[in-house]
């Protein structure tokens, strides 16, 4: 049986369960954390931070999160909307002229956060040491042309919208993704999530076991043969990946910082003491955007801006104020903005189909917050 460690409501130790039968699962190391009206009420962490099994999950261990890391992308953008730094309706070349190539003057800010502005992968493809290069591959991406009419249905742009949100936010801003998370979000919420990792950090970062983690291939053959969907996973592991700002993919945190990260959403905007985000501002995730088969991932996808949203084919909560992601292998966080919780878990053991480490955590802390709301 494997230790858990950490704190948990009482009312919530459902949540400790669903986190111990996970290990029975697969799991090496994995953390999970549940927020309910701004605070954390489960900080929960288990198993092992390598894969030889010698050095234990600790409380401060950071991992890849993969595109959990596009939650904390989506709020970065969301915040300069709501400071009026840049406008979700307006065309993307408004404050990034070159991207206006390809005809693409209508991709709207809100096409790129929904995965509806047809650009979900590089016309030619970029490779394992390209991929860190940042103005070639927003270059790239500013030249082509969109697939598919913006706006016109999702395809999902795994790789794609981070280097499209963060040269946004760069251009907007002046700074990176990564920087502006850090002094805008991180800082003032006391989060220990990264998007560029100081190589102080690294002791900390688990290994990521990447054998099982199984590629997104697009239905669509012509997206198939342009994505690089066989990335080498492994890059995860590499000092280059953790140092480098991937606002799509390359986040490196655990579950209580994810959760924490998102109490603004499910709080009206504020955490710690701090106004993030407006209760309009908000408003706008749950505005649906798509609700049809996604091109990239083949299957019926709800999705609002910036986040997906509850579904009869993703129903990942218990109301329709609910707004979610997860990340390549098995990393999720739920927020539950009717009632004002977030759900998060992350793990070093990357899984595919079937996967369902994520959601009995999420659903034991769902059932949870029912039974404690209906006593109340």
């Amino acid at each position: 049986m494997t230790e858990i460690h950490g704190t948990c409501d009482p009312a919530f130790a459902s949540v400790r369960e669903a986190m111990a039968e996970n290990y029975n699962h697969g799991d090496v190391g994995s953390s999970c954390a549940v927020t309910l009206d701004g605070e954390v009420i489960v900080d929960l962490w288990a198993g092992h931070r390598d894969l030889a099994r010698r050095f234990p999950w600790e409380q401060d261990t950071l991992v890849n999160v993969w595109s959990t890391t596009k939650m904390m992308t989506a709020m970065c953008v969301l915040m300069l909307h709501d400071r009026g730094a840049l406008d979700i309706d307006s065309p993307m070349a408004t404050y990034w002229p070159e991207f206006a190539a390809g005809a693409k003057d209508g991709v709207l800010v809100r096409h790129v956060l929904a995965h509806s502005a047809g650009l979900p992968a590089f016309d030619d493809p970029v490779d394992d040491l390209t991929v860190f290069d940042w103005d070639e591959c927003c270059r790239r991406l500013a030249g082509q042309a969109s697939r598919w009419t913006p706006g016109d249905g999702s395809g999902y742009h795994a790789e794609t919208q981070g280097w499209l949100l963060g040269e946004l936010i760069r251009r907007v801003d002046g700074r990176t993704m990564g920087n502006f998370f850090r002094k805008e979000v991180a800082e003032p919420l006391d989060l220990d999530f990264h998007v560029g990792l100081a190589d102080e950090h690294f002791a900390r970062v688990a290994d990521v076991a990447t054998i099982d983690a199984i590629p997104t291939l697009s239905p669509d053959p012509e997206i198939a043969k342009r994505m690089h969907s066989q990335r080498s996973a492994s890059l995860v592991n590499t000092t280059a990946w953790r140092r480098h700002e991937m606002p799509a993919s390359n986040g490196h945190g655990n579950a209580r910082s994810i959760a924490k990260a998102m109490i603004p959403l499910a709080n009206n905007g504020v955490a710690n003491s701090h106004q993030l985000l407006s209760p309009s501002t908000i408003d706008r995730i749950f505005e649906e955007q798509s609700n049809s088969v996604d091109r990239v991932l083949g299957r019926k996808l709800r999705l609002g801006i910036g986040y997906g949203l509850n579904s009869a084919e993703s129903p990942l909560g218990v109301n329709d104020r609910t707004c979610w992601w997860a990340g390549w292998g098995g990393s999720m966080c739920v927020v539950d903005v009717e009632n004002n919780m977030t759900v998060s878990y992350a793990m070093n053991r990357m899984l595919g189909e079937n996967d369902l480490r994520a959601i009995r955590v999420i659903f034991a802390a769902h059932d949870a917050a029912a039974q404690q709301r209906a006593a109340a």
